[in-house]
Order: structure tokens, then C-alpha cells, then sequence
């Protein structure tokens, strides 16, 4: 994300000094590694006193953040403790003890300016939970009009796991596009680099980020709905559905385009190859048992 950040404030024509990275980091190696890289980079930096738990040890209470960039831990069983009992941060619910995701969420949420931002990677089972209190939780979020754009993922993007995941884009005080979230299903978009690894090329990235640009009006493009890739859908209509917001919900299908060939012609067509196929198929079986014979192999 550091390097990222970099390139896209150089992109834009910024300076590194313009912007301050604020984070936290409870592994002491993990810690020194992102001071350092931050340092070697030039970009100012406050990562706290010491490596620390971000809930238990927020080493950042007072800290209202214009953007906030997070890819924490999934589903994190071992998280609570006693002290985080009516945290203020815990603004839409109190998180359940064994999952920490709808932790993260609220955490994030609290540390934004009222006009702040927040991307955060998320297990795909956060967008239609409702174990414990994550559906409730998932509701008053959504009621209370903080979520903005939920884009789901395809499978083995992360090096570090194989599940798939989503991303949740967050806004304390939307300017545009009130009582409506945008749903991005980018599942079909993702290119296989390995037999185990998938990847977005530049352009995949480009047309999600001109999409979300051009729903948020900031761009010159218009927006509009592409079935089976995006749809902008009112607070109502995902009340309807049980406060799920996973993105294939909404989308709905892709077009199929129609190649105005009559449907009588097309079965005919397709029935004369299916019994090709199955001529030949008869042919092979014949061919082998042939084979099999000459062996001594009877069927």
C-alpha cells in the first residue's frame, strides 16, 4: 500500500510531503519493517510508540483520518477482551467475541474525518453474515448510510490465502449519491498468472476505478447500470433483502448478445454436431474394444 500510495501521489502530481501515513502494527518485526520502508520512501510517518494490539492499545485515539487503507487479518477468533466492553468505537454494535471483522469495520469508521474515506479488505462472509451480532451491526451501517461501494473479489488474488474476498468502501458523511451503495461484482475480471495465482491487470483496475469516479460524479462519465457488473441500489431495496450486500445479489445477470439466429435453425444446427460427436464416440468405443480384444480383454 506504502509503494502504491507513492506512485499514485506522483501520478497526480503531489508531493510526498503532502500527505501523513498514520498506522498500527502489533508484530515488533512487522513494525521496524513499515518504519523503514516508510523512511527510505521520504513519507512522513507516525506508526505509534511501540508495536501494539489496535484494539486493546489504540496508539491513535484522537486521530481523524481523511483516508484510511486496510487490509487486517480475516476473521480473527482470539481478538476480545474484557476492557473493549462499551468502546466508543463501537458506534453500530458491539462486535461478537470471536470475529473480529465487524471490529475492523467500526474501528475504521471512528477514526475518519466527517468527510473521510476508508477501503477496507474484508472475507467475503462479512457481506452476509448475521451469526451473532454482525447482522445487526451490517444493518445499522447500512441504515445509517455509511456504506458506499462493496466490490466482491475472485478467488486467489492474495498470495496469502485462497479464499475470496471483498472490499468495503466507507464514507462517514456522503456529499453524493445518498441512500444508495454501488455494487461492483468483479469476480469474472480477474486473469490466471499461475495455475494458483489470479491477478487485475491495469486495465480491470482502471474501468473499477472509472466506474466508482463516474457513480461518485467526479468524473466526466456517466453512470450506468451493466448487468452482471455493477448496479447503484437504493438503501430500500437492500433493506428488502435482509441487509446482504453481497454484490452477485444485485447485479443480476450478464446480457447475453443475441446473434438473431432463429431458435428451430440453432437446435438443428446443435443436433446435427451432438450426433457427430456421438458417432465418433461409437467409432472410439468400437476402436477400443478392438484393441482390448487383440490383448485378450473381453467385454
Amino acid at each position: 500500500m506504502f509503494v502504491q500510495s507513492e506512485r499514485f501521489i506522483e501520478a497526480h502530481g503531489g508531493k510526498l510531503g503532502d500527505v501523513s501515513i498514520y498506522g498500527q502494527e502489533a508484530n515488533p518485526t512487522t513494525w521496524r519493517l513499515a518504519a523503514m520502508n516508510l523512511a527510505i520512501r521520504g513519507i512522513d510517518y507516525n506508526l505509534g510508540r511501540e508495536p501494539e494490539d489496535t484494539f486493546t492499545r489504540n496508539q491513535h485515539p484522537d486521530l481523524r483520518a481523511d483516508f484510511v487503507l486496510a487490509n487486517p487479518p480475516f476473521n480473527i477468533s482470539d481478538w476480545w477482551h474484557g476492557s473493549l466492553e462499551g468502546d466508543p468505537r463501537w458506534v453500530y454494535g458491539t462486535p461478537p467475541h470471536g470475529n473480529a471483522n465487524y471490529a475492523w469495520l467500526q474501528h475504521m469508521l471512528y477514526h475518519l474525518k466527517p468527510t473521510g474515506r476508508a477501503g477496507i479488505v474484508l472475507a467475503n462472509g462479512s457481506m452476509s453474515s448475521s451469526q451473532n451480532s454482525e447482522g445487526d451491526i451490517r444493518r445499522a451501517m447500512v441504515d445509517a448510510d455509511v456504506v458506499e461501494v462493496m466490490i466482491a473479489l475472485p478467488g486467489q488474488l492474495f498470495f496469502n490465502t485462497q479464499i475470496p474476498a471483498c472490499l468495503w468502501f466507507l464514507a462517514k458523511q456522503k456529499s453524493t449519491r445518498k441512500d444508495e451503495v454501488l455494487f461492483i461484482d468483479a469476480r469474472k475480471l480477474g486473469s490466471m498468472i499461475s495455475r494458483v495465482q489470479c491477478e487485475f491487470t491495469d486495465e480491470v483496475i482502471d474501468r473499477i476505478a472509472a466506474t466508482v469516479s463516474a457513480w461518485r460524479g467526479e468524473s466526466t462519465l456517466t453512470y450506468a447500470d451493466v448487468a452482471g457488473y455493477c448496479r447503484s441500489v437504493p438503501l430500500a431495496v437492500i433493506a428488502e433483502h435482509g441487509h446482504v450486500l453481497t454484490p452477485g445479489r444485485y447485479v443480476g445477470a450478464e446480457e447475453v448478445e443475441d446473434d438473431d439466429e432463429a431458435f428451430a435453425d440453432k437446435m438443428q444446427k446443435l443436433t446435427e454436431k451432438l450426433g457427430e460427436q456421438m458417432a465418433k464416440g461409437a467409432e472410439l468405443d468400437a476402436l477400443i474394444r478392438q484393441k482390448l480384444g487383440g490383448l485378450g480383454y473381453e467385454f
